[in-house]
């Protein structure tokens, strides 16, 4: 069904909790976390097929970055361009950055086929920018040009991206028509987004979504079709920070890439995700609705509130061990406090370990297990002390790993599997391979809740 956007969305970088009431998830969108190289071939495009359709709006000049991103990442992109979407980008531009020619006619000689060619041969139809003329244009089913004509014969998830002035958006024929194409089951909406439209229009709704965002959407297209889609997933991350006084704070190095990472390729497997995080500059991927907190105690809070409902969580917030007893209220002053100074901790809640207990039957729960040592037999230990499906468990202080880095060194360990080490890859990377060893678990842990 084409939908408005995703339930929620990115939020700001501050490291508060939200407000609206407590826990309550960030609402809005925003272009994806630089969790990895956005040019990383790989799943869920690599290997497929997109139609890419490009109107006549000014909006256009972003679709040969949708095009050029969507190739990086493996998909093979045929474009196909109107007649006015000739008059804003040129066609060899898309050539260029895709190496396949795009189409432009529906009689092009040798092309009397071609829109059952691609209509049929699209693993996924994406059109940005959606004009209002064809958004009015697909809403009564017209095959009035090659583009109309792909739409008619295919089959595949179709994506829409509008892109208009906000005056033309907010016309009641264009709402109506975007409601008629919420009849079609396979259709699926992104954005548009509120800012600033073409020059002398000033700002409003109707901006076309960032392309790394329509490149998200095409992604859900394509890669929600296994055991996540339609799940509820929880994702904790980032590091905590418990306050020491007014200004000062313990925490870790954690950045919170890895959670972020793994939020953002079970939203594109199809699932609705929840992201509880502590302090980080990353904004949440598109799609995620995020709960941002600081303390370990306020994170054990947000989780515990929502961990009954969810399919899936995954542990992958680095929380602090300890917290100070007496926070102070004010800044601590150096020469109040003398050449030393003794902080009196006590332990923070365990929040894996305490949420393990409330997850429904079937559930499938996995931690972390961040080591200096020992790696393997730590994480095992961890695996049978906490009750968990899996852990992953990775080094830390090394360059490549860990916190902060763009990529990471994983090994998942299961309680039926012999633990399985993997490569240096990026954190998306890792993150998916986490998410294929859920998926593998997920009908075993239903067959037996149900049993």
């Amino acid at each position: 069904m084409l939908s408005g956007g995703p339930p929620s969305g990115a939020g700001g970088p501050d490291g508060s909790t939200v407000q609206g009431g407590p826990h309550a998830p960030e609402t809005g969108s925003g272009p994806p976390t630089p969790l990895r190289d956005a040019r990383e071939p790989g799943p869920p495009w690599h290997g497929r097929r997109v139609a890419l359709g490009v109107c006549g709006g000014i909006a256009a000049y972003k679709s040969v970055q949708v095009a050029r991103d969507l190739t990086l990442l493996g998909a093979s992109v045929d474009v196909v361009l109107t007649e006015a979407a000739r008059n804003f980008v040129a066609p060899l531009s898309f050539e260029g950055v895709t190496g396949r020619g795009p189409l432009l006619d529906i009689f092009a000689v040798g092309g009397a086929a071609m829109h059952i060619l691609l209509g049929g041969g699209a693993d996924c139809v994406c059109v940005a920018p959606a004009t209002a003329d064809f958004i009015a244009r697909a809403a009564s089913g017209r095959a009035s040009d090659l583009l109309t004509t792909v739409l008619v014969a295919t089959g595949a998830p179709v994506v829409v991206a509008p892109a208009m002035n906000d005056r033309m958006y907010a016309h009641p024929r264009t709402r109506r028509n975007l409601a008629r194409l919420e009849e079609v089951p396979h259709y699926h909406r992104v954005g548009p987004g509120d800012g600033r439209l073409a020059a002398g229009e000033g700002s409003g709704p109707g901006r076309m979504a960032e392309p790394a965002e329509i490149v998200d959407a095409v992604g859900r297209a394509l890669g929600a079709g296994g055991e996540l889609a339609g799940r509820r997933v929880l994702v904790t991350g980032g590091g905590t920070r418990e306050p020491v006084d007014a200004v000062r704070y313990l925490g870790n190095r954690s950045s919170g890439k890895m959670a972020a990472a793994l939020a953002r390729a079970a939203w594109l497997r199809g699932a609705a995700v929840t992201l509880v995080t502590g302090p980080t500059s990353l904004a949440a991927p598109p799609g995620v609705a995020a709960i941002r907190v600081e303390t370990a105690r306020e994170m054990r809070d947000a989780v515990l509130d929502i961990v009954e409902e969810m399919d899936v969580a995954v542990h992958a917030a680095a929380v602090a061990d300890y917290r100070p007893r007496s926070p102070l209220s004010d800044k601590l002053k150096r020469q109040e406090a003398g050449p030393g100074f003794a902080l009196d901790l006590v332990a923070n809640p365990d929040i894996a370990a305490e949420s393990g207990t409330r997850m429904r039957s079937g559930s499938v729960s996995v931690g972390f297990a961040l080591e200096t040592s020992n790696l393997v037999a730590r994480a095992a230990g961890k695996l049978a002390a906490k009750g968990f499906d899996l852990v992953v468990a990775n080094p830390a202080g090394r360059p490549d790993a860990g916190f902060e880095a763009d990529t990471n060194r994983i090994t998942i360990l299961g309680r039926d599997m012999p633990p399985r080490e993997l490569p240096l890859m990026s954190k998306f990377a890792a993150a998916w391979q986490i998410l294929d060893a859920v998926e593998a678990l997920l009908p075993e842990r239903q067959e037996a809740s149900r049993g």
